[in-house]
């Protein structure tokens, strides 16, 4: 299977794209920081998943990549916080952001606590 079907992949990339499009809207001053750092952390959730599937030969790789995952996704709640504390979101749009924040983390730590069923030879 390609890890681009895996249904964490899929939602990570989905928040990853809704926070790129809701981050064109912050000040130019965020620029080169919560901007950047929101859009870099949700991005990384996607990556690690991809790469944590790809070293499912390796066990303790595959829980590792999907703990980094699993660390992004938390980071990337953190950055949303920060932004509805700065009014750059409104509490609709960050309650949807944070509820498929937490989808994926669930979905994250389904795949770490079931790695058989993802192509990881358990001894």
């Amino acid at each position: 299977m390609d890890f681009k079907k895996l249904l964490a992949y899929q939602k990570s990339f989905e928040l990853a794209m809704f926070i790129f499009e809701i981050s064109k809207s912050f000040p130019k001053e965020e620029t080169y920081s919560l901007t950047d750092q929101i859009r870099r952390s949700s991005r990384s959730v996607s990556a690690n998943i991809a790469e944590a599937y790809r070293k499912r030969i390796y066990p303790k790789h595959f829980t590792s990549k999907l703990t980094d995952a699993d660390g992004e996704n938390s980071e990337t709640n953190s950055w949303l916080d920060f932004a509805l504390a700065c009014n750059y979101l409104d509490k609709e749009k960050h309650l949807e952001l944070t509820e498929l924040g937490i989808e994926v983390g669930k979905l994250i730590n389904y795949m770490i606590n079931n790695p058989s069923k993802f192509g990881v030879k358990v001894e």
